[in-house]
């Protein structure tokens, strides 16, 4: 018999909290080297403490399911009941002694999510969903933003540890999106950035090279508060797929056409916006026409 969603959040929620605790005693106020496990990607003693913490909670509280996990747990069947653990998200933020990091803890059956925290020890903050419940921040029920328009948004993307191997590094579409939007944030936590979309404090966020860990736990959280989720070829392989969109309803389109290298619906609109160049300025005033050669 499968746990219901009630059980399952309340273990994510408290374990979440537990793990956090597991980093707040690893933390410090200024920053400390990390050991790296590639050119640029770190790992500490605070995402190994926080795992083994989170993998020993769910052997004993659920020894059938799967564990999906980013530091050492990675089981080979993940059709069932299956765990999907992000540690510590963030961590060169936290080797930074930057606050912005999380633990991220999902629980899915196959490709469908049932439950998911993401807890922010530093920030004090708890976000938190079940199908069909919604999402939460600390006991709140909150939603995501009713932004429609790419010009009035504020969006968040991340990029890769390997973007200097890669040929799609995101670079491009940072390129593309940052003119298009009233404000971007690389935040450093897919985790947390999920959170904070469908809190409303970010209008949406794209990122490619995602791990199931990273996405799996904010991904619900989207959902939960009436948001899109989708790969970033609009498509529904976000899980497993290595890409994200996740945003507000009415944003949606326009950030795949973006992506994709299309002009956006609301481009038109966003140029009767912006304010005339000089030479428009100067064909409006009085007595000001052009001279022909």
């Amino acid at each position: 018999m499968s746990p219901d969603t009630d059980s399952l959040l309340a273990f994510a929620v408290d374990t979440a909290l537990a793990a956090g605790g597991v980093l707040t005693a690893h933390d410090a106020p200024f920053p400390r080297a990390p050991r790296l496990k590639g050119a640029i990607d770190p790992v500490t003693d605070a995402d190994l403490a926080s795992e083994r913490l989170i993998v020993e909670r769910i052997r004993a509280a659920w020894p059938g399911h799967a564990i999906c996990a980013e530091e050492e747990v990675h089981d080979s069947d993940l059709a069932g009941l299956t765990w999907y653990v992000d540690p510590l998200d963030g961590t060169v933020n936290f080797s930074q002694a930057h606050p912005f990091f999380a633990v991220s803890l999902a629980c899915y059956h196959g490709s469908t999510p049932l439950a998911a925290v993401v807890h922010a020890p530093r920030l004090g903050e708890t976000f938190a969903a079940a199908a069909g419940r919604g999402t939460t921040l600390n006991g709140q029920r909150c939603r995501v933003s009713g932004k429609s328009a790419l010009l009035e948004s504020v969006l968040a993307t991340g990029f890769a540890y390997r973007r200097r191997e890669l040929l799609d590094n995101n670079v491009g579409h940072f390129a593309d999106m940052v003119l298009r939007v009233r404000g971007m944030r690389r935040c450093g936590s897919a985790a947390l950035d999920l959170a904070y979309v469908a809190a409303g404090r970010l209008d949406g966020l794209w990122e490619p090279h995602l791990s199931p860990w990273d996405v799996a736990a904010g991904a619900l959280l989207v959902a939960e508060a009436g948001g899109v989720v989708s790969d970033m070829s609009g498509g529904g392989d976000w899980l497993h797929g290595r890409s994200a969109v996740a945003c507000a309803p009415g944003l949606h389109a326009d950030i795949l056409a973006v992506l994709a290298g299309r002009e956006p619906e609301d481009s038109a609109a966003e140029r009767a916006r912006e304010p005339a160049g000089p030479a428009a300025e100067r064909a409006r005033a009085p007595g000001s026409a052009e001279r022909r050669p």
